[in-house]
């Protein structure tokens, strides 16, 4: 990333901390810069520093900006209405600083946040740089901490204010929402999509309770400290939906390498776990069906990639998701 680039988004930046601050308070960023992770927003990190009357304040920053093109839509005020929520339990999330809505100030929507230690680690629970029982008690936490956004009262935090609620109907509205998003990206006939779609209207399972879906979870969205889950990022996607939605997301097929240990750590260990900290039941026909779903949901943003290297929205090229829809034939038995 180039100085000509890192530029205006420093200088609105500065702008836009120094208005959220008294006057004449001295305010120093440091160097912003662009972190190359990310593929649904913008990441800039950065520290700020200013005087609070006499007494000195420092704090480490990172702003998440709405791109240009994104492989993900989702709305930015319903994300910080779930994060300030959450800073109200015990669930390790992102703190908000400052908001930026409408982007009228930072040129896109962008929400600035407090920025935590921990190392992002795709396969701390996998690979080998920790002890096999370092990494089961760890596989532990992150199950553990699932299970934990799955019975917060979503309700005694405000959330039905800002998620709309389900009922027991969450397996349809999700596949409401997916196939509208697959609407809207189609750029040519996909019968492979039509086959597993039409294979989920009419399998779709009634939910024990509506709950809080974290949507993408997964170490790859987490950070790492020391041995131990610190933060669980990336809520764009949070919604209220079947208790059911984010277990199949953790045991889809295409996630495996990420949450299983082999022999030690596998399917049937995160379903007992999770379903003991929850007290819900795991019945295996309504997992398969979210298991088709995580996938069904992978392939549309794919698409959605295809559609927004077309339209000339993002300079990286994405192919149709055909592996993905061989892995749905097999989960679903055709």
């Amino acid at each position: 990333m180039t100085d000509e680039v890192e530029t205006p988004v420093a200088q609105r930046l500065h702008r836009f901390v120094a208005s959220q601050l008294p006057a004449d308070c001295g305010l120093q960023l440091t160097p912003v810069r662009r972190m190359s992770v990310g593929l649904s927003r913008e990441n800039w990190v950065f520290d700020a520093a200013w005087l609070d009357g006499s007494v000195p304040v420092e704090e480490r920053l990172i702003l998440r900006r709405d791109p240009e093109g994104s492989v993900l839509s989702t709305e930015r005020h319903v994300e910080v209405a779930v994060l300030r929520a959450l800073e109200r339990t015990a669930i390790p999330a992102p703190r908000v600083r400052w908001f930026d809505e409408l982007g009228t100030e930072l040129g896109r929507p962008s929400v600035v946040m407090f920025r935590e230690e921990g190392v992002c680690e795709y396969f701390c629970l996998t690979s080998d740089i920790r002890p096999l029982d370092v990494r089961i008690a760890l596989a532990h936490e992150f199950v553990d901490t699932l299970a934990a956004i799955a019975t917060i009262d979503w309700r005694g935090l405000g959330l039905d204010a800002v998620l709309p609620d389900p009922g027991r109907h969450g397996a349809v509205a999700a596949l409401d929402h997916w196939e509208g998003e697959l609407r809207r990206v189609l750029r040519e006939p996909l019968p492979e999509m039509e086959i597993v779609l039409a294979w989920l209207r009419n399998r779709a399972p009634e939910a024990q309770a509506a709950v809080l879906v974290h949507g993408d979870f997964k170490p790859g969205n987490a950070l790492v400290r020391g041995d131990h889950l610190a933060l669980v990022l990336d809520w764009e996607t949070a919604h209220l939906g079947d208790p059911l939605e984010d277990l199949g997301w953790i045991t889809n097929p295409v996630r495996q390498r990420e949450h299983q240990i082999p022999d030690v750590w596998e399917r049937t260990q995160i379903v007992a776990r999770w379903s003991e900290r929850t007290g819900y039941d795991v019945d295996p026909a309504a997992l398969l069906w979210w298991n088709v779903l995580a996938n069904f949901k992978l392939a549309v943003i794919g698409l959605t990639g295809v559609a927004e290297f077309i339209d000339l929205h993002m300079d990286r090229p994405y192919n149709a998701p055909l592996s993905l829809c061989r892995i749905m034939y097999d989960l679903m038995g055709v």
